[in-house]
């Protein structure tokens, strides 16, 4: 399945576009994003926070226990005595210690990825939503594409972008 996407930037323009891809496009292949249409959670764009906690989630999984354990090795190596709470009560603090810094790695290192790199092109349309532009986003064959990417660039879209992507 193709997309086209184009960034218009006012309602008026949004409908005299739609109205124009609607005599030559399947009005099911056609959608509006934007103020009084579809939100950008309703037609499934990537929400980057998700993406985010989905890669804190990830590195969690592994950087928790691997920090206890490196953080258990490493006052068991250095004979490090945090509190006079005996040598296993150190080790096991040791390890706790650990555990946290590779959850502030996680949180850091997964929550940043997926911020800015997990979204893709899903932030900055989002952004131009929230600043009050219109989406209209075609899918279908290329031909298809082809076709709407005709009407659309009559309209001067401030974006306009193709995608090619799996059905």
């Amino acid at each position: 399945m193709n997309y086209l996407v184009a960034v218009l930037p006012d309602r008026i323009q949004a409908e005299a576009a739609y109205t124009a891809l609607e005599k030559e496009v399947p009005t099911d292949q056609i959608d509006i994003l934007g103020q009084g249409y579809k939100s950008a959670d309703e037609y499934g764009l990537i929400n980057p926070e998700q993406q985010a906690r989905k890669g804190i989630n990830r590195l969690a999984l592994w950087l928790i226990p691997f920090g206890y354990i490196a953080g258990y090795a490493f006052n068991v190596l250095t004979n490090i005595q945090l509190f006079p709470i005996g040598n296993l009560g150190n080790h096991i603090f040791g390890g706790i210690l650990g555990a946290l810094s590779g959850a502030l790695g996680a949180y850091f290192v997964g929550g940043g990825v997926g911020l800015t790199v997990g979204s893709g092109d899903a932030l900055p349309y989002r952004n131009r939503l929230d600043a009050g532009k219109y989406l209209i986003i075609v899918k279908g064959t290329e031909e298809l594409i082809t076709k709407a990417t005709r009407i659309l660039r009559s309209f001067e879209p401030e974006n306009l972008q193709g995608y090619a992507g799996t059905a």
